[in-house]
């Protein structure tokens, strides 16, 4: 199994973070030297912009969360990283909870998931 992020589209919420039952996921500040660390291809890569669709949907929903923060605080903020993407079971939960609709999973015969938020 091979996860990563869509780190310019990802706005901190932590949802995958929370709801993964096997901790694929880690919250990293944004400037963290190792927020590049899991599989994703260069053009998903965190190089200090998001894109600018994700931005104008999330920079004014005020919902608890701190979104597009530097660092991660406790809940929200900073940018997630699938640290352990083989550990990934495929139980789909970060996928429909992702607010940035940034995930992408490709299973063991190369199907590929993306995210869609409920």
């Amino acid at each position: 199994m091979q996860v990563y992020v869509e780190k310019p589209k990802c706005t901190g919420c932590s949802h995958c973070f929370d709801v993964c039952p096997v901790a694929v996921f880690q919250m990293k500040d944004r400037a963290s030297p190792d927020v590049n660390s899991d599989v994703a291809p260069p053009d998903a890569q965190w190089k200090g912009e998001h894109i600018k669709e994700v931005t104008d949907k999330w920079s004014s929903v005020q919902d608890g969360h701190h979104h597009f923060a530097e660092k991660f605080e406790g809940g929200s903020g900073g940018i997630s990283v699938a640290i352990q993407g083989p550990a990934c079971i495929l139980c789909q939960a970060c996928l429909v909870e992702c607010e940035g609709e940034c995930i992408v999973i490709t299973d063991d015969s190369n199907n590929v998931y993306k995210s869609i938020y409920k």
